[in-house]
């Protein structure tokens, strides 16, 4: 019996891949191409740029550790999401989220960027535990998810002193809930 490798979660893995060029091409330009692409912030509207930043600053990382952290994450968490909604729909899952943390980091925070895809994480992390979810119930693997890592950030966001973005975790939890919630609905 031939094993062959398998593309076996074309969306999740692409995203990776994806993150990874990204990553390369940052380094490869001294961080410009990140800045100009992979991070969003406060830019005029006439900039066409600023709409592709809005979405694609979840592919962009600040460095290999950064982006190590979220891929391993990303990979253990995304295929079983994958086989379970379709890439269509978690793709859809990964650009709402993006463009949700987008809005609200170009709106109410102007002297700051944003990088990265903890966001998708844990909006990965909330809807995969929503899917075993039964019409009429609520998991407790939710309610354990968001008492343990959404208000683990609630409580990072006004104590910790770091450049990690809590508000785009808890963003992340919340289009997974909201997502999760109107898949598993149908």
């Amino acid at each position: 019996m031939r094993l062959r490798v398998q593309y076996n979660s074309p969306v999740v893995l692409t995203f990776a891949l994806l993150s990874l060029g990204a990553l390369v091409l940052g380094a490869l330009t001294g961080g410009w191409t990140t800045s100009l692409l992979f991070c969003v912030y406060r830019a005029p509207l006439s900039d066409p740029l600023t709409y592709v930043r809005m979405v694609c600053h979840v592919l962009g990382h600040e460095g290999y550790a950064h982006y190590m952290g979220n891929m391993t994450l990303l990979l253990v968490v995304g295929p079983p999401l994958e086989e379970k909604y379709g890439s269509k729909k978690l793709l859809f899952c990964i650009f709402v989220t993006a463009l949700v943390s987008g809005l609200v980091q170009f709106c109410f925070f102007p002297g700051t960027a944003l990088l990265g895809a903890s966001g998708i994480v844990f909006m990965m992390i909330v809807l995969s535990s929503l899917a075993g979810m039964k019409e009429g119930t609520i998991p407790l693997t939710l309610i354990l998810v968001a008492v343990i890592y959404l208000g683990g950030e609630v409580v990072d966001a006004f104590t910790a002193q770091d450049n990690v973005s809590q508000l785009t975790h808890i963003i992340g939890g919340i289009c997974g809930a909201a997502l999760g919630f109107k898949m598993n609905k149908r």
